[in-house]
């Protein structure tokens, strides 16, 4: 039979999780990655994966489902594989129902309101290149900004139900911040410029945004064990340059209030890695019905923490934390820093995410 692939000293991160959740003898757990697990040889991996959790105790409602945050509110085609568990002998949550019909979408969803699209989530934003000072910093105190979209409204907290059931945050509204400018040559400007909306770019293989439309999969990058480049950030649909960090997170649903580390490569990692809210909220709302629990309003406004923190360093951070410093052996023949296989393959299938509920 051969060995089991959840065996696999590469799987580790994924054996930890059913490790966790057991452990924690959580009453639903959700686990989240990419839709590659579903196709192919990895579908092997996804079937051994629910039945892990099956030995320790928990059912996964079945079938399956795999996520487009298109769907959920989400200026972007991202398609996501999602479990969600519960503990033998409490009720399966469903999964959530599209909420909104992508614009400029073949998805069969005429029933449901048009969701937002890239000129809705950006058009408000300040031109970054109006700030000099955005090439060394990532924030900017500005009066610059359009009338916002009803979904830019949302991500700017304007309107009190936008916070939902969430803590409010104690922020500046006016701070454009995860800002910082990318360098670009006039032929690559040239280039940006001549790619028709909606295309991608050739010789860059960026994708160009149409306004009108939605963006293409905002994906994390690679890290030092492949070469630690950044992700590719799409271009805009007005100006020639690729978007920012913050035009990233509106395209993914995070509040303006939410702050990334200020480099671009940790920024964009941060934000390719993780799940969309709103689509959180949604896969939330169902796990809700099944506690039963009845949602509130919170009273209390929290202040954010210290920018300083997205500032630091690798070796700072972890000086700071008390750790080791998470960087990978350098090869010095190649220069490329050694990782292991576990660690290689983590990065190959993509960053598991996870939500664990007791």
């Amino acid at each position: 039979m051969g060995q089991r692939v959840l065996d696999d000293p590469r799987n580790a991160l994924v054996r930890e999780f059913v490790r966790i959740v057991r452990e924690l003898d959580a009453s639903y757990f959700v686990f989240e990655n990419v839709k590659g697990l579903t196709v192919g040889k990895h579908k092997r991996f996804l079937d051994e994966l629910i039945g892990a959790f099956r030995t320790v105790g928990y059912r996964v409602q079945l079938p399956w489902r795999v996520l487009n945050a298109s769907c959920y509110g989400v200026p972007q085609d991202r398609e996501r594989l999602f479990l969600l568990g519960a503990k033998v002998g409490l009720p399966l949550p469903d999964y959530p129902c599209p909420t909104t019909r992508p614009v400029s979408s073949k998805l069969n969803l005429f029933n449901l309101p048009q969701g937002p699209s890239c000129r809705d989530a950006l058009g408000d934003l300040p031109d970054v290149e109006k700030f000099p000072q955005l090439f060394e910093d990532d924030c900017v105190l500005t009066d610059r900004w359009m009338v916002p979209s009803e979904y830019a409204m949302e991500l700017r907290c304007a309107q009190s139900s936008a916070w939902h059931y969430g803590y409010r945050r104690r922020w500046q509204p006016n701070l454009l911040t995860s800002s910082m400018r990318t360098v670009h040559t006039e032929i690559s400007r040239r280039r940006f410029a001549e790619t028709g909306l909606g295309e991608v770019e050739p010789i860059s293989r960026f994708f160009k945004l149409a306004g009108d439309g939605i963006s293409n999969t905002l994906r994390a990058g690679t890290d030092s064990a492949r070469g630690a480049f950044t992700s590719p950030r799409p271009i805009h649909y007005k100006y020639a340059r690729c978007i920012t960090v913050r035009e990233m997170a509106r395209l993914h649903g995070f509040p303006d209030w939410f702050r990334f580390h200020q480099r671009k490569w940790h920024g964009a990692r941060q934000i390719g890695n993780a799940v969309p809210p709103p689509v959180g909220r949604a896969i939330a709302i169902e796990i809700r019905k099944i506690l039963r629990g009845k949602p509130f309003r919170p009273i209390r406004t929290l202040e954010l923490g210290d920018p300083a923190l997205l500032r630091m360093g690798m070796i700072q951070a972890s000086e700071y934390w008390g750790i080791k410093v998470p960087i990978a052996r350098r090869d010095r023949r190649s220069g490329v820093k050694k990782r292991t296989q576990a660690e290689i393959e983590a990065v190959r299938l993509g960053t598991v995410g996870a939500q664990i509920y007791g």
